[in-house]
């Protein structure tokens, strides 16, 4: 399935970037804007995700199945609301290495991906953007 992305902030030497999913858009960007601690916990990701630092805590690949490689997740307050943006990883053709913030999910509710993050997690991975 063929969708479109738009970008949202890229790294100082433009080698990565994140983009975000026209369709879920509103919902993702509502979320984020929503208070102080969502905008400054999603700017704390993004600087990790641009700068190539791994935290796991934060930001880690949900590889439930082949057919997932490319899926990750943003991870807003585990332990509270537990929320997470389920993300697809790709590189461009001129080798810019980009994450498209795709599926908003306000609220997990177990350490374990249950069935509905798992069907998320899949629909997600079928997703093939324009950059």
């Amino acid at each position: 399935m063929k969708r479109t992305c738009k970008i949202l902030i890229s790294s100082k030497d433009r080698s990565r970037a994140i983009y975000i999913d026209e369709l879920n858009k509103e919902e993702i960007l509502n979320f984020i804007r929503q208070d102080e601690r969502h905008r400054k916990k999603f700017k704390y990701i993004s600087d990790l995700i641009l700068s190539n630092t791994k935290n796991t805590e934060l930001y880690d690949k949900e590889d439930i199945n082949k057919f997932c490689k490319d899926v990750t997740a943003m991870k807003f307050f585990k332990g509270q609301e537990n929320a997470r943006i389920y993300c697809k990883e790709m590189k461009s053709d001129k080798g810019v290495f980009i994450v498209v913030a795709g599926i908003l999910h306000s609220r997990k509710k177990s350490q374990k991906n249950s069935s509905k993050e798992k069907t998320l997690i899949n629909k997600l991975g079928k997703y093939e953007y324009e950059v």
